[in-house]
């Protein structure tokens, strides 16, 4: 019994830390927008991961908890930074053109091919968790390709929702890679290892970018939203879905980028006074019974395991 209340607990907080991450990630887009045009893709990711990366090696510092054996394996974080990385660039890159809201939908299908990944790790996947990925799925399309049968027939899809679905596929490969590389150091020391490599990986990528860039004369818009991405959408976000990883399955930790185009569109409309389309409510009231059904199947398949020996 105490056995059963403490895997329950535990995939509660995983649950708790995701919609907070959700919620994080959505205020990254609506920012993103904003300056996606006034700085380079390679340049802001640099600056966030050296920025985020200072910050979390700062808190472990300060909490002693910054242990020279959790960077014994550091290949493993050069494994984990590219994943990372491609999404983080690629985003910035489709923000230039596609709006911060259809950015988010395609976001949502990051999910299923997460569960692809875990498929093909052989990893059990259940009959309802596949359904509900697939509906989850179904809700982006709609709303990708805005409900019309024929804009999906000629694969109508702007520019930049293409190029960010390759992003959403790293950001998927990096959940099923983080409980695979971890070798048993918590998830700040993680997050710390990934962000310093991602920022050799981006230095050495886009350096033109970076040293080009006059850092001195950006606008207090864009330093807000450098720092915001840092603190908040890079380190914080780093940490929860780790944390939550480590508690439940992938696919699940991918579902609450479902609740991220609700929370971009709830911004829109305080910010912009922008109201989403009907194909958008449409396509997000499918995504929210989707995550529901993901979310109650995760919990109770762990539970009839328990309770079976």
């Amino acid at each position: 019994m105490i056995k059963k209340v403490s895997i329950e607990i535990s995939e509660v907080w995983g649950h708790g830390a995701m919609l907070l991450f959700s919620l994080c990630v959505s205020v990254s887009y609506i920012l993103g927008a904003m300056v996606a045009n006034d700085i380079e893709p390679g340049a802001i990711t640099a600056a966030r991961f050296l920025i985020g990366a200072i910050v979390m090696g700062t808190l472990l510092f300060i909490s002693k908890n910054l242990k020279k054996e959790d960077f014994k394996k550091p290949l493993r974080f050069f494994v984990l930074g590219p994943t990372i990385v491609i999404y983080f660039v690629l985003m910035f890159e489709a923000l230039k053109t596609a709006s911060s809201l259809s950015l988010a939908v395609v976001f949502t299908l990051t999910p299923f091919i997460a569960l692809f990944f875990e498929y093909f790790l052989k990893k059990k996947v259940t009959l309802k968790g596949l359904i509900a990925i697939s509906l989850g799925a179904i809700g982006a399309i709609w709303v990708i390709f805005e409900g019309n049968l024929e804009n999906l027939l000629a694969f109508k899809i702007g520019y930049g929702e293409l190029l960010f679905f390759w992003g959403c596929v790293g950001h998927a490969l990096y959940a099923i890679l983080i409980p695979i590389l971890n070798k048993g150091e918590n998830a700040a020391s993680q997050t710390l290892g990934t962000l310093s490599a991602g920022f050799l990986i981006l230095i050495l990528i886009f350096n033109n970018d970076v040293f080009e860039t006059n850092w001195l004369s950006l606008s207090p818009l864009i330093w807000i939203t450098i720092i915001y991405l840092a603190t908040i959408a890079t380190a914080f976000t780093f940490f929860l879905i780790q944390f939550a990883a480590k508690r439940i399955s992938a696919s699940k930790v991918m579902a609450y980028t479902y609740a991220v185009p609700f929370w971009v569109a709830l911004g829109e409309i305080v910010i912009n006074s922008r109201f989403p389309n009907s194909n958008i409510i449409f396509g997000g009231l499918i995504i929210a019974f989707a995550l529901l059904m993901l979310i109650s199947d995760n919990t109770k398949a762990k539970m009839e395991k328990l309770s079976r020996g």
